[in-house]
């Protein structure tokens, strides 16, 4: 207990320095912030006084941050002025090594962007979707039926990972034994190296990725080799705008759908038990009115923004909100400041199932870079939902969440939880 309160006075003062801390010295970005789960003050208080807010040194180097709603959205659709491309830094506050920078569909500037998107599309059309629906049920029901009963267990590996890491083999038609990699190679393509991360250094970083660009190159020549089918593989194998790109692009594009269908499933699924234990109400709302689910499913979405950011570059100087950015300046977008708006969205800080406008968040981004897979990553979450309705009165959260020591992945590492015997 003792333990528990210390831990509890020291993350309010964390999180009391945002009221005293002169904004010139804000770093919304460091990472540590969101581990801590004490970013928040931060953000309502840009937001208030300084929404476009410029930091001049951070582990990331300088950047700006655009943490209201409108003012997102018009920067994710200036595509004249903000650029995407992987070739000026890419989409996240973290730049990489010129050498090491690969092209994918969403480091794209139109109109190059819109092909390389269309090739994949396919897979996420109602007709695919009803068809996945079905093997996602019966997954989904497996999962759950195997879960420990009476004793602790961790619901991100046993359930979040297990699914979404699913899902992912079952997209890209790929090997199931090896199936864990997938998730594994996600990881290390948004980790930052360092002593107590998933790996130490850069160059450990890249060899892991290397072996993910070589395992999916020889899965690549299996599907060029073989007829069109309905897997991510093969429809870049044998799509005009992607069949042949270079050796970047190709790893680009596979760490882009990888991450894409892992964080975003995984880290909203774990974030969804978390929200609910933390808000009984909507809790015994939800058991009690499972049709609540097609407003809970993008309420949770929202309050979780499982990618807390995205970046632009400026092409050009550009005025902004009274500020001056200059040409080559990092431009991040917070998403997480934005689904917390009250501007823009009536009581966001309010988890509420029954919310009359749910979809009115901004986790899948906007515009043109809006992600293609939302609706399956709605559609995973509804049914695991509905299958936990159907089995458990109550799923209970023992302890607190370890989080990701990330900017850019807001997400869980674990979560404890017990279901009754």
């Amino acid at each position: 207990m003792h333990g528990t309160i210390e831990n509890a006075a020291k993350l309010d003062a964390l999180r009391a320095r945002a009221t005293s801390l002169p904004l010139e010295q804000f770093d919304p970005g460091d990472p540590e912030l969101f581990r801590t789960d004490t970013f928040w003050p931060y953000f309502d208080r840009l937001r208030r006084e300084d929404p476009v807010h410029y930091c001049k040194d951070s582990m990331f180097g300088p950047y700006w941050s655009v943490t209201r709603y409108n003012d997102i959205m018009e920067i994710e659709t200036n595509h004249s002025v903000f650029s995407s491309a992987s070739s000026l830094g890419g989409i996240t506050i973290r730049d990489i090594d010129p050498e090491l920078r690969r092209e994918s569909f969403i480091s794209m500037d139109p109109p190059r962007h819109a092909a390389q998107r269309k090739t994949v599309a396919p897979m996420f059309t109602p007709t695919h979707l009803d068809n996945l629906a079905l093997s996602i049920r019966q997954r989904s029901a497996e999962c759950l039926d195997n879960l420990p009963r009476g004793e602790v267990f961790d619901w991100v590996d046993h359930v979040s990972i297990e699914l979404t890491t699913q899902m992912l083999a079952v997209l890209f038609d790929f090997p199931w034994e090896d199936r864990r990699k997938l998730t594994r190679w996600s990881d290390i393509a948004t980790t930052i190296p360092g002593p107590d991360g998933l790996v130490a250094t850069e160059d450990e970083r890249q060899a892991e990725l290397t072996e993910c660009a070589g395992y999916f190159t020889r899965l690549w020549k299996e599907r060029i080799e073989q007829p069109p089918k309905s897997d991510l593989l093969s429809m870049m194998a044998h799509g005009a705008a992607t069949r042949d790109m270079d050796a970047k692009n190709f790893l680009g594009n596979l760490i882009l759908l990888i991450v894409g269908g892992n964080d975003t499933t995984r880290n909203t699924m774990s974030g969804s038990l978390h929200a609910l234990s933390q808000h009984p109400e909507q809790y015994r709302k939800l058991r009690e009115n499972p049709a609540l689910l097609d407003s809970f499913v993008p309420e949770v979405i929202r309050w979780q923004t499982p990618l807390a950011h995205m970046r632009r570059t400026a092409l050009a100087d550009f005025e902004f909100r009274g500020k001056q950015i200059k040409k080559g300046d990092k431009v991040v977008m917070w998403y997480v400041s934005g689904n917390r708006d009250a501007d823009a969205i009536e009581k966001p800080y309010e988890f509420i199932i029954d919310r009359a406008r749910p979809r009115t968040h901004l986790s899948f981004g906007f515009g043109i870079h809006r992600c293609v897979g939302l609706r399956l990553a709605e559609l995973q979450l509804k049914i695991i939902w509905e299958e936990i309705l159907k089995r458990f009165d109550h799923i209970e959260v023992v302890g607190e969440p370890k989080r990701v020591y990330s900017s850019f992945v807001k997400g869980l590492e674990t979560l404890p939880v017990k279901i009754a015997a």
